[in-house]
């Protein structure tokens, strides 16, 4: 006969797994669709992305193509959070379209929430990932107080950083 603790297991277990079979299909089917939208944003609410080059270089290294799901996935809800919070900073300079603006950002926040629903805040965000943004605000957007062209470069390093997420 089954204790109350049993039951207990058994009904966590089950509900655990629901959580990562909703988190799995909501990935298939939703975040695809959605990241089309905020890169299409991205393009749309600023003039043509610069051809300048930010002095700041990802770590490609990060890109663990044979890595876990869950590893993947928090790579890219991380990704998603630091550039959220550097998009954060001083913006008066920034004569992008405020509507699409605002829409990119809350597309992206909403990626991030249900990122952040399929997997365990257990592990600590990688290092490297968090170096990167901070040099990257460091280097462009204080180096050149915030300006609007320290945001074009921004804007620029943004759309290759969620265009490789897509193909990781």
């Amino acid at each position: 006969m089954y204790t109350k603790e049993n039951w207990t297991c058994i009904c966590l277990i089950i509900c655990g797994m629901q959580s990562v079979c909703h988190c799995c299909d909501w990935i298939r089917h939703h975040y695809g669709l959605l990241s089309e939208e905020y890169l299409s944003l991205l393009d749309q609410m600023g003039g043509d992305i610069t051809e300048q080059e930010a002095p700041v270089f990802f770590p490609e290294s990060l890109y663990i193509d044979d890595a876990k799901f869950e590893d993947k996935v928090r790579f890219r809800n991380e990704t998603i959070y630091q550039i959220t919070k550097m998009f954060d900073g001083n913006m008066k300079a920034v004569t992008w379209d405020k509507k699409k603006l605002d829409d990119f950002l809350n597309i992206l926040e909403g990626q991030f929430e249900n990122l952040k629903s399929c997997v365990s805040p257990a592990k600590k965000p990688e290092r490297r990932l968090k170096r990167y943004f901070k040099k990257l605000n460091r280097k462009v957007l204080r180096k050149m107080n915030y300006s609007a062209q320290a945001w074009e470069l921004i804007r620029k390093e943004t759309k290759h950083n969620l265009q490789r997420l897509d193909i990781f």
